[in-house]
Parts: C-alpha cells; sequence; structure tokens
C-alpha cells in the first residue's frame, strides 16, 4: 500500500474467502477492534475472484493529509457501500458524499497540495483545504462508459474537526483513481442492445435481432454478476444511445440475480415488465449475451422472473445464438480475401495456403484491383482501380460482367482517390473520396444506385482516409488526417429522413487509440474491439488489440512483426488475423506464429 504522509504505509486487510470464512492475510499488523463477517448467501459469477481487499479505518492523531490519503486508499477497497471511506468524513459528508456518480482516472496517484494559509492544527470547527493534482487519462461516467481524456486534474478537500479529529467536510462526488488501481480494479464488460439503424436498411427483421455490444467498466469483486445486470436494465451509455434500444421497459430494476452450479442465470425483477413473450425473450437475448461475455464457461441459459418468482421466460443459449447472436450481421462466410500479384481478387479457405481466384471478372478479367471489399454474405464484392479513381460492383460468379463505374474520384493525384469501401451488414457500402478540392464520406443503398452523401460534422479540417463500417450498421471506424499524424475515431451512424431520402450522419467522433501518434490500419476484430496498426510517439508501428471505448483494455501484445503496413481480422474472434508487408500477405492462427501466404499479394480483407 502507499505510504502516508511520509509514514509508514498503511496497513491493509485482505480477506481471501474459503469455505464462506474470511481469512485475515497480508496485514502489518492484525486489526485489535472491528467485527469479521462469514461471507455468504450471494451466488458469484465464476468470474469474481475470491480475494478481498478491506480499507483501514482512521487512527487517532492523524493530520489532514493522512486522512486524505487513508481516504484515497479505503475507496480502492472492496466493500460495496464504501463503508470505510466514509469514516474519514463527517457524519454530514458521509451521507451526502455519491461515490458511484463517476470516476477520473489518472496517470499516476493524485499529489496533495496543502492550500496557503490554512491550519493543520486546531479545534473543532476549525478547517483546511487540500488540493489534489494530477493528469488526467480518462473519466468514466454515472453509466459505466470510459471516455479516454488528457489534461490537468484538480480538486480541492476540505476538512474540518470533528470530534477533536480531522474529518473530510467536502468533497467532489465520485472516485479519483490512478491509473494503476483502475486497471486493478475494473473491468470491461460488454453490454448488448439491439441496433435501431433508423430508415434506410432493407433488413428489417435483422436489423432488430442484432444485437450491438455497449462497452461499460464494473469492479471486478463486488457483486460483478449483479451489477452487470443492473447496468444492463439501467440502459445504453449515453453516447450509444441514439441508435440502439433495449427490451426493457425503462426504470425495471433486478430484485435478484442466481448464477447455480451449473452457469444457469436466474433474474427475478422487482415489477412485471409487461409485453409478450417475444419481447421477453429479446431481454434473455441481452442478459445471455451480457453475462456469457463474463463467464470462462458456457452459460446454458437464463431465465426471467416476475416480482411473484413466476418464470416469464426461459432461453436457451443455443436458440439465442441462432436468433440474436451479436455476429448475426456479420456473414457466415470464413473465407480470407486479397489481392495478387496480378491485380485480381483471390480468397483462401479455412487454413489453406493456396489462394484461388474468386470466380467472376474480379478474379479473372482486365480489371486491375487495388483494393476490394466482399459483401457479407461473398455474392457481390466491391473493388476500387489500382490508381484508385473508379469503383466498381459485381456479383462473384462465373456469369457476372463487370458493369458500368459506380463512382468516379476526379483527384489528380492517386493518394487523394478513393479508399478501401466497405460493407455493413445490411448490404450497404460505404466509401471515402480523398479528393482534396472536395473530400467526402459516401454511401451506396445496396452498393448501387446514386451515393448518399454522409455528413460528419465533426472532423473539421481533418480527411477520412480509410473507414470499416461494423456489421450492426450504426457504429464506423474512421482514420482521420489532421495536420501531420492519422488517429483513429470512433463515430455512430445515425439515419433520418426517410428509406426514399436518407439522411445520414458519422455523430461524435471519439479517440479510440490515444496512445498512438499515428494509426496507418484497423480493422473490427470482435463486438467491441478493433485490430489497429499503430506507433506511439517515437516508436515503430505495431499490431495490437483496442477497445472501441479507448480504454486500451484489449491492448494485448501479439507476435511481433515489423513493416505492416494493413491489417484485416474478422468480427469473430476466433478467425486468424490477416497482415501486408513487405509486398506479400501473412496470417496469424491462434496460439502460432505470423506466416507468409503470398509473397506478392496485397490489401487483405474479410468479408465486410
Amino acid at each position: 500500500m502507499r505510504a502516508k504522509g511520509g509514514g509508514l504505509p498503511r496497513p491493509a486487510v485482505v480477506g481471501v474467502l474459503l469455505s464462506g470464512l474470511v481469512l485475515l492475510t497480508g496485514c502489518a499488523s492484525m486489526p485489535s477492534n472491528g467485527e469479521v463477517h462469514k461471507v455468504g448467501g450471494e451466488k458469484h459469477a465464476d468470474t469474481d475472484p475470491q480475494v478481498r481487499v478491506f480499507g483501514v479505518k482512521p487512527q487517532g492523531g492523524e493530520t489532514p493529509s493522512d486522512i486524505v490519503s487513508g481516504f484515497l486508499e479505503a475507496t480502492t477497497s472492496d466493500e460495496a457501500d464504501y463503508a470505510t471511506a466514509k469514516l474519514y468524513m463527517t457524519k454530514e459528508q458521509g451521507k451526502r458524499w455519491k461515490p458511484e456518480s463517476g470516476i477520473t482516472v489518472l496517470a499516476g496517484g493524485p499529489a496533495q497540495v496543502q492550500e496557503p494559509g490554512t491550519t493543520t492544527d486546531g479545534k473543532d470547527g476549525d478547517s483546511t483545504q487540500i488540493t489534489l493534482t494530477g493528469a488526467k487519462v480518462a473519466t468514466v461516467d454515472d453509466r459505466h462508459a470510459y471516455r479516454a481524456e488528457d489534461g490537468t486534474f484538480s480538486s480541492g478537500i476540505r476538512l474540518t474537526k470533528e470530534d477533536g479529529e480531522w474529518r473530510i467536510a467536502g468533497v467532489a462526488d465520485g472516485l479519483v483513481l490512478s491509473e494503476a488501481d483502475f486497471q486493478r480494479f475494473y473491468r470491461s464488460v460488454d453490454t448488448f442492445y439491439f441496433a435501431a439503424p433508423g430508415p434506410g436498411p432493407k433488413d428489417a427483421a435483422a436489423s432488430r435481432d442484432a444485437l450491438v455490444a455497449d462497452p461499460i467498466y464494473l469492479r471486478k469483486r463486488i457483486n460483478a454478476l449483479s451489477n452487470a445486470v443492473d447496468a444492463l436494465l439501467a440502459g445504453p451509455t449515453d453516447w450509444l444511445e441514439p441508435v440502439v434500444v433495449s427490451a426493457f421497459p425503462a426504470g425495471i430494476r433486478a430484485e435478484d440475480v442466481e448464477l447455480d452450479d451449473s452457469q444457469r442465470v436466474t433474474v427475478k425483477l422487482k415489477r412485471s415488465p409487461g409485453g409478450d413473450s417475444a419481447r421477453c425473450e429479446r431481454m434473455a437475448a441481452q442478459l445471455i449475451q451480457t453475462v456469457q461475455g463474463m463467464s470462462s464457461t458456457p452459460v446454458p441459459s437464463v431465465e426471467l422472473k416476475g416480482p411473484n418468482g413466476r418464470t416469464l421466460c426461459t432461453l436457451q443459449s443455443d436458440d439465442a445464438a441462432r436468433a440474436y447472436a451479436p455476429d448475426k450481421l456479420v456473414g457466415d462466410g470464413k473465407e480470407q480475401y486479397f489481392i495478387d500479384a496480378d491485380h485480381h481478387l483471390v480468397s483462401l479457405s479455412g487454413n489453406d495456403v493456396r489462394p484461388v481466384a474468386v470466380a467472376g471478372p474480379l478474379g479473372t478479367g482486365p480489371l486491375k484491383a487495388g483494393s476490394a471489399a466482399v459483401r457479407r454474405d461473398e455474392q457481390y464484392a466491391a473493388a476500387v482501380t489500382e490508381d484508385g479513381a473508379n469503383l466498381y460492383v459485381t456479383a462473384l460468379n462465373a456469369d457476372a460482367q463487370l458493369g458500368p463505374v459506380v463512382l468516379r474520384s476526379q483527384a489528380t493525384d492517386p493518394k487523394n482517390r478513393l479508399t478501401t469501401p466497405s460493407w455493413d451488414g445490411y448490404g450497404d457500402l460505404w466509401i471515402a473520396d480523398r479528393n482534396p478540392n472536395g473530400p467526402r464520406l459516401l454511401m451506396l443503398r445496396d452498393g448501387a444506385g446514386s451515393p448518399v452523401p454522409v455528413a460528419v460534422p465533426e472532423l473539421g479540417d481533418g480527411r477520412i482516409e480509410s473507414l470499416r463500417v461494423a456489421a450492426d450498421g450504426v457504429r464506423i471506424a474512421l482514420l482521420v488526417r489532421d495536420g501531420d499524424h492519422t488517429t483513429l475515431r470512433l463515430g455512430r451512424i445515425e439515419r433520418t429522413g426517410t428509406a426514399a431520402d436518407p439522411k445520414i450522419t458519422v455523430a461524435e467522433l471519439r479517440s479510440v487509440a490515444p496512445q498512438l501518434e499515428d494509426v496507418m490500419a484497423a480493422s473490427w476484430a470482435g463486438f467491441s474491439r478493433l485490430a489497429v496498426v499503430g506507433r506511439e510517439a517515437g516508436g515503430v508501428p505495431q499490431i495490437q488489440y483496442v477497445d472501441v471505448d479507448g480504454s486500451g483494455a484489449s491492448s494485448s501484445s501479439l507476435p511481433g512483426i515489423s513493416g505492416v503496413v494493413s491489417v484485416a481480422a474478422s468480427e469473430r474472434q476466433d478467425e486468424p488475423l490477416l497482415a501486408e508487408l513487405d509486398g506479400g500477405v501473412f496470417r496469424l492462427q491462434p496460439d502460432s506464429n505470423w506466416k507468409e501466404v503470398a509473397p506478392k499479394a496485397s490489401s487483405p480483407v474479410y468479408p465486410g
């Protein structure tokens, strides 16, 4: 534990749960008073660790600095109600303080600055103030949504004497944690809501049943399963809310959440949700996807009960996978595609090492392609010519004809022409024209017809260099060049107007990989993460996974490979990763190393 006020470290109390008993370990000294309670009654998720860290009560005669340090330590303890942290406050402040209102994450522990002219001794009623300062990394709001932020943090804490001891009489709601403590005590959890893309997508039934991941942060060791269910029922984060819906009615709460020995989940609601069995099944689908992501073993079913204990519905995981899986719009194909040395589109199946030309004009015709995107049903593909000037869309069958140019860029420099296109799960095609005289983001309904302009009001002077749209059709990853650097942004796709006359906006761009000074490529690699090629300041480009909320929770290491210029991943995370480097395409199978699959090839992609 950290030292307080320059003295010895404050002893920590670590509770290890074993057969319903709490064993106290790791203490500098055994507490001389207080109670040790048996822990039991609640069924924990299998991911809920069985180790608990508890804060230490304030001691007599402590200085204001000691009290502030002890308070900060106590906020990292494993107490659901922060009872020990409140002991560092006056009685009235302890009643007012709302720790759940948010979190400020700092690069390191907050520094304490004693305000000039204040005293550290005195009698009851005397006061002093200490200001906490630090470098801000992120904030987590009251909906548990993480947002990367930089800047200077400063917040005052007022202390007063109460019953002869210094206590905190004024402090901002929420928590202040170091980045290390935040990573140690909090975990990323995907909650799931149904996509509501608005007018336009032709497969309305599919959009109603397509689940979208909404990542949030919850405490690791405190009622993890119950808290995840509560967060799900409370509704989506502010960023995602405009483009998703929940089957749960507003204001509904869970009375009890249980996980039995067979990993079956039962949720009892405090009031009846209303609606028919179909709506109940959709609620259960949201629950089973949320809970499954927290469990290391399969969750076979979710049962919803009303306030009287009567079963409302039960959804088996196999049924949920067929009807409501988050990858429902991803497509069934597992083919890997890239452009070969003759500028034709070729494919690889599974673990094959010999690519095969696709059927139709993109595989054998005279067109020289520079990049391509395969529709998610693998029946059609879009290709941009080698010079970046023209976009074609054609079927992937032997009888297909190339057809006319669908879109043409007027830019003179090939680097300023069309980006690689991308398909959403509804069969709409997205592409950007980088022409300096009129850069624009476009969407082509069903990959045909007149392009629909897409507004990006927060783009400013930046220019879209690359894009990848998620299968759900409500999120899009953009590589944006602004000045000398290219960064990765995530945007929310909002559709208004009518199906015949859609108005499309990419709203609320947010930074996804703030730690990277430059990003060269990105690809969706799961429901809430991206595979990214980028470099930190002064570093070299590397491939890594990043979470879409910018938290870096998925920044897991990958086998090293240098010189990568593009990357391709599947939204199904069990598929191999593809990368382009040294003029060839390499593949990374799970638990393996990079292997070359085509020595002269480029632009690898999965369907989408």
